[in-house]
């Protein structure tokens, strides 16, 4: 995998930014960094895996329903996610498999609760062959 992951500043909460050879691997790059803003992803591991699906009519909200669906996921399941599998078809059909566990406070040290993904600062674009996906969560 040649993606990678970074946060952006932004006043009160917090930016994630994930690019990637591809949309999937720069989607799959954003959730990381979400999941890095609860906690070191090192401590997470591949015990339980979570298949989610969405669909939108471009990749900006595709982003968003996508970061969404993991929140809810991690919010309902007592969830943490360390890597996933995810495709994206042409017509912005995602299918992704999410790997991780149940949130265990004493290791995994949560630093925040992630509220939802929002549209501020939504950017999806491809620039010199790579594909960069970016937005802000609520924490």
């Amino acid at each position: 995998m040649t993606g990678q992951w970074q946060h952006f500043p932004h006043e009160a909460d917090i930016g994630v930014r994930g690019c990637g050879s591809d949309l999937a691997e720069a989607f799959a790059q954003t959730a990381t960094a979400m999941m890095a803003v609860v906690t070191n992803l090192e401590t997470i591991e591949d015990k339980i895996s979570v298949r989610i699906q969405c669909q939108a009519s471009d990749a900006e909200l595709l982003l968003v329903d996508w970061l969404n669906a993991l929140i809810y996921e991690m919010a309902t399941r007592n969830l943490i996610f360390g890597y996933f599998d995810v495709t994206i078809d042409s017509d912005f059909h995602l299918n992704a498999v999410a790997y991780g566990e149940e949130i265990d406070v004493y290791r995994h040290h949560p630093t925040v609760e992630i509220k939802g993904a929002t549209y501020t600062a939504l950017r999806v674009d491809q620039e010199n062959h790579r594909w960069c996906a970016q937005t802000v969560v609520d924490v």
